[in-house]
């Protein structure tokens, strides 16, 4: 392998899984924040607010672990090695 498109594959593997990782994190960090809100504003709805947040949750990670699975793909399968 080229030892630039080596290079050059860890590197955006770097940036895949970093960048993938920021807007979750902080989507989470609100979503949190909102439902200990809502919960302290209406302690009654605390099952509805806590099982729509751990489903919400879910789905934010889910993007966290595409740009993992991109940094894997880029690091071990590169489609761009010759």
């Amino acid at each position: 392998m080229d030892p630039l498109i080596a290079a050059a594959s860890v590197v955006a593997a770097a940036l895949a899984v970093g960048l993938g990782a920021i807007g979750p994190g902080i989507g989470q960090g609100n979503a949190a924040g909102q439902a200990v809100e809502g919960i302290a504003r209406q302690p009654e709805a605390e099952g509805k607010i806590r099982g729509t947040l751990l489903l919400s949750l879910a789905f934010m990670e889910a993007l966290t672990i595409y740009g993992l699975v991109v940094s894997l793909v880029l690091l071990f399968a590169n489609p761009f090695a010759g």
